[in-house]
């Protein structure tokens, strides 16, 4: 397994205002909005559903009575609560909610390590724009998704992996020699981005690939990481505004235009 903790920050000049505001939107969220996971209600209004998207209507259904496999405790499961916004709003809204700690504590240490340096090459504004437009775009890779494999598109969709994979897939563009430090098991290693990012795209097309087999996603929208990556990869070009030439030296030089 490998785990990333850092990068190489040293050509960083921007301090990184936006993707520290987006750590802190995300957490706050999941604390004071999902009050950590327990406000199923809010949760459940405001997370994305396909057949919402799809339809462009506000569908409410009704609890379901859940029995635990472990314990044999019943307990009441809420159905798709009202949603007071426009459903095509919940492509938005989604994107700060998480569906537990360690899926928050994950997606918050990628966006951590990833991100600034998004942001410190293309500013502050493009960097916003660019996280949003491509975890909206992640989303609805999870929609057309769930539409074309006949599941369930009643199940709710939540969670910053849509844009951080966007994050990742520019990173991947823009800087395939950076250094990444990641723990390998017990083992701590610094890699080339296009080995540790690589492995990453690779171990999501393979665990989609596995969806279109008939296997459980293990409540994973595989779809909406392989399209915010694809986004991301495909889009920052249109974003940064640095061009970027290759030199006969094995380094990359950058030219303001």
């Amino acid at each position: 397994m490998l785990i990333p903790i850092g990068d190489d920050n040293s050509d960083r000049t921007l301090t990184p205002y936006i993707n520290y505001l987006l750590i802190a939107l995300n957490i706050l969220a999941f604390i004071f909005l999902q009050a950590g996971g327990a406000n199923l209600y809010f949760t459940y209004a405001f997370s994305t559903v396909p057949a919402e998207i799809i339809t462009g209507t506000d569908i409410i259904t009704q609890p379901q009575l859940i029995i635990d496999p472990n314990t044999g405790r019943q307990f009441e499961m809420p159905g798709l609560q009202p949603t007071p916004v426009s459903v095509y709003f919940t492509l938005i809204t989604s994107m700060f909610m998480h569906g537990g700690w360690a899926h928050l504590a994950g997606n918050m240490l990628y966006l951590w390590i990833f991100g600034d340096n998004i942001e410190n090459r293309i500013g502050h504004f493009r960097y916003l724009v660019f996280y949003l437009v491509c975890g909206v775009i992640a989303s609805l890779s999870h929609v057309f998704s769930t539409l074309m494999l006949n599941q369930n598109s009643l199940v709710p969709s939540l969670g910053a992996s849509g844009a951080i994979s966007g994050v990742l897939g520019a990173y991947l563009l823009l800087f395939p020699t950076r250094r990444v430090h990641a723990f390998f098991f017990i083992f701590r290693v610094s890699i080339p981005a296009v080995l540790a990012l690589g492995l990453w795209i690779a171990f999501q097309v393979t665990s989609g690939l596995g969806m279109l087999g008939g296997e459980e996603s293990g409540g994973v929208a595989y779809a909406a990481h392989i399209g915010g990556f694809i986004a991301g990869f495909l889009l920052i070009k249109f974003f940064d505004p640095v061009k970027i030439t290759v030199a006969k030296e094995p380094y990359i030089t950058r030219v303001r235009r």
